[in-house]
């Protein structure tokens, strides 16, 4: 796990979690992504009383970027106040992974990087194209 990173996406992760809407668990994350033409998109989770229609501060940032026309990605900080590390869930890590597997993922809390990692290695043989494209076609 390469330990380089991008300091200043992490802090712009972790002003993106102080706009997090968490009223039901109180669990801020904020996500910074840059793209390979060097913009940055911020996202926080958005929770709704309805769980399951929560949004991931990491997919909140992805949708920011697909919906600016970026779709090149790089590198990936996401932030929580938490003394473990916070990775993406599972969802994200397949949303990501649409993406960009390579994509490098930053893993911090307020005031530490834990590690970075990338796609890939958080989701090894994600569900993909190929995958896809070699269904059976009966």
């Amino acid at each position: 796990m390469a330990q380089e990173f991008d300091a200043k996406l992490v802090e712009e992760a972790r002003k993106a979690r102080q706009r997090a809407y968490a009223p039901y668990s109180n669990f801020k994350v904020g996500a910074a992504l840059r793209t390979k033409s060097g913009k940055v998109f911020r996202g926080g989770n958005v929770e709704n009383i309805s769980i399951g229609l929560t949004i991931c501060a990491e997919r909140s940032a992805a949708v920011t970027a697909v919906a600016a026309g970026e779709m090149d990605w790089e590198e990936i900080a996401v932030v929580a106040d938490t003394t473990r590390p916070t990775s993406p869930c599972g969802a994200c890590r397949q949303f990501l992974a649409e993406f960009n597997p390579d994509l490098k993922v930053v893993v911090a809390n307020q005031t530490e990087v834990f590690y970075t990692v990338t796609v890939a290695e958080l989701l090894p043989k994600a569900f993909d194209n190929d995958t896809y494209k070699s269904q059976s076609k009966n």
